[in-house]
């Protein structure tokens, strides 16, 4: 980003056009990022609570005081019982300093429970680590070279920008685009086809392409014999899962999956393009195994411009234990103290401790995130955060849900006032991030307010207070030949350096699995007692899977990012949440008749976990038996004060334990 600043006041925020994955374009969020910073409602000191939690009556504070009783209520805690703390946190701040350095090294130094961070992404990064070794897939810029691009569970208009620059390139020079996708979204329309599948078949869709790839003999047999393993295996399993009964699961035609399965294998300039959207049901980890077997099948990655890319993010050499320092844990590593899935934070929270689960949560800090809005099972969460007896110390930019149930809530500051260091997982460049403007009013980096509070608290561990520089220099594994023998020094020079990666990373194989090929079947998970081969999972909630549910909440529902939304970040800027207008949900003209609802209707959204209003849009882009619920307001900033996380579930994956966000049935009514 290129940030103009003016009195001291950040007023315009772009893209830099000499970094050749921006290429001078931002998303419509980040363009108005200069907004959020310089926001008439941004934090700007230190507060406590004065009202009842949830209120939001907080009155200020010095951080002198701020720390001490932080120190003092910690403190108390962590000589009792240094696992009923517990961190809170994931990607509001998605740098390597400030995301879990600092943080990271105060928790563990305490012994405070250990945070399973896997909201997001844990399936889909299972699902590569299994296969490929680690999240690793082909390099953004040579989709525009592709014929073929599947854009699978990805709406890149919306939320992959750069990549969607590089598929528009690539069709206006005679490539076709296909989405699979059961919501026709922005992106949908714009490809020569749309696969409407049902929510959580994607990984029967890939394995009826396997099928025929097979039966039809549309294979690599020497890239496979060479660089994978555990085909014959894989063949078996694929050879159940016909077009016919593929159909069937998946809710669309036959010939659609064979003539998919085709066209993938017409050329070796095949690319796939998936996003996060497909791993959140309950089968998300095997469905994103499936899918990154294919271009080892056609032998794909022989082409720079074929493979597959879900995330890049293991292409840079990050040093976690240098920058999170795991051995600061007292008794490490014989001791490791107890893991929370943040998925299941409501469950956790309302938890009264037993042997099995530990102490109670008597303390939560959280950073970089606003579980009261994104976390699942939203009633439950605000249950927990409610709780008289939690000491909950938040450290924000807003006032957000989960900053109403704070007791102390501490002002953060943003990516403009503070340093970092970027990996990436579109791209394969590393970043450098420098402070652009001072700190507003009293806010602090996150990593300076975890120094604060390790220093009230009378901690003297040097790690705890190693400067924002000194971290940011220990990020990454700089001897990594992938950094081309530069240092933190040439990178905050240069801005960003480009990794040292093959165009075609895996034309001759060189996977990071144990056996150095891509695994078809992987012995990892069979040693962990799990299918070892890529499989179709039904949905938790879903006919196959549930059916009495699905005889009481026949629709299934997804909670997609809504354009101008960033999960709950942008939701408090005026022009963006003007331009969303106001929560809705689409359903297909032909589900809409059923229940009497006509477009611009009041409906209500439920199940036996919750309730939410919204706008109903009678659409057919929403295909029969689907809700899209575009995602996810802040609940205080909703007309009834609830989001689409009132209905969705913390039942977790196969893969990662992510959260299963689409795997979620439902009734609507009008209101």
């Amino acid at each position: 980003m290129r940030v103009t600043v003016e009195n001291g006041r950040a007023i315009k925020v772009s893209g830099d056009p000499d970094h050749p994955p921006t290429q001078g374009v931002l998303c419509t969020k980040v363009t108005r990022y200069a907004e959020r910073v310089h926001h008439p409602k941004r934090l700007t000191q230190p507060m406590k609570r004065v009202g009842r939690k949830g209120e939001g009556h907080f009155e200020p504070i010095s951080w002198e005081e701020a720390c001490r009783i932080a120190a003092e209520r910690l403190g108390e805690i962590a000589q009792r019982a240094p696992e009923a703390i517990l961190p809170y946190s994931y990607a509001g701040t998605m740098g390597l300093v400030q995301g879990d350095s600092i943080a990271q090294r105060f928790f563990h130094k305490l012994g405070a429970s250990r945070l399973d961070r896997a909201i997001c992404a844990a399936a889909g990064a299972a699902g590569l680590r299994y296969t490929f070794g680690s999240s690793l897939g082909m390099l953004t810029e040579y989709f525009a070279q592709s014929e073929v691009i599947l854009i699978w569970g990805a709406n890149p208009i919306a939320s992959n920008l750069h990549f969607w620059t590089r598929a528009q390139e690539a069709k206006r020079n005679g490539a076709k685009l296909i989405a699979i996708d059961p919501y026709r979204s922005l992106t949908a329309e714009k490809c020569h086809q749309h696969i409407a599948l049902k929510p959580g078949t994607d990984g029967a869709l890939a394995l009826g392409m396997m099928h025929v790839l097979i039966t039809e003999d549309r294979l690599d047999h020497d890239y496979i014999a060479a660089h994978t393993h555990g085909f014959d295996a894989l063949k078996a399993r694929a050879l159940t899962y016909t077009p016919a009964r593929v159909a069937a699961i998946c809710g669309i035609e036959e010939q659609v999956v064979v003539d998919l399965a085709r066209l993938y294998a017409s050329t070796r300039k095949a690319a796939i393009r998936m996003n996060y959207g497909l791993q959140r049901v309950r089968g998300g980890g095997n469905a994103v195994r499936a899918i990154a077997c294919l271009p080892a099948l056609t032998g794909a990655w022989r082409d720079r411009a074929g493979g597959v890319l879900l995330s890049s993010s293991g292409w840079a050499p990050v040093d976690a234990n240098a920058l999170q320092r795991p051995d600061l844990i007292p008794g490490w590593p014989q001791h490791q103290p107890r893991i929370v899935n943040m998925n299941q934070i409501g469950d956790a929270l309302t938890h009264t401790g037993d042997a099995a689960f530990g102490p109670k949560v008597e303390a939560i800090v959280v950073y970089n995130s606003n579980p009261v809005a994104v976390a699942p099972e939203s009633a439950k969460v605000a249950a927990g955060f409610a709780r008289e007896d939690l000491f909950t110390i938040v450290l924000e930019q807003f006032q957000t849900d989960t900053a109403d149930y704070a007791d102390l809530l501490l002002p953060a500051t943003t990516q403009l006032e503070h340093l970092d260091v970027h990996k990436s997982y579109g791209h394969t460049h590393v970043m450098a991030n420098l402070p652009a403007i001072a700190p507003v009013g009293e806010a602090r980096p996150n990593t300076e307010i975890f120094r604060s509070i390790a220093r009230a608290m009378g901690l003297t561990e040097p790690a705890l207070f190693e400067s924002d520089e000194d971290v940011a220099a220990h990020a990454f594994d700089w001897s990594d030949p992938a950094l081309g023998g530069a240092d933190w020094a040439a990178l905050k020079r240069e801005g960003w350096l480009k990794l040292n990666i093959a165009e075609a990373p895996f034309a001759r194989g060189g996977f990071r699995t144990p056996t150095g090929k891509c695994e078809f079947h992987s012995e990892a998970l069979a040693e962990a007692g799990l299918d070892p081969l890529p499989d179709y999972l039904p949905p938790h909630e879903s006919a196959d899977g549930a059916p009495e549910l699905a005889a009481r909440f026949p629709l299934a529902m997804i909670s997609p990012p809504a354009r101008n939304f960033l999960n709950s970040t942008f939701v408090n800027v005026e022009s963006l949440r003007a331009t969303e207008g106001e929560p809705h949900v689409d359903l297909h003209p032909a589900d809409a008749a059923r229940r009497e609802i006509a477009d611009g209707d009041e409906v209500r959204v439920f199940n036996d976990r919750g309730s939410m209003r919204a706008r109903a849009r009678v659409t057919d882009r929403a295909r029969s038996g689907l809700v899209v619920g575009l995602s996810i307001w802040w609940k205080k900033l909703a007309p009834d004060g609830r989001n689409a996380n009132e209905v969705t579930s913390q039942a977790l994956t196969d893969l990662g334990g992510s959260a299963t966000f689409y795997d979620c049935l439902v009734e609507v009514e009008r209101a």
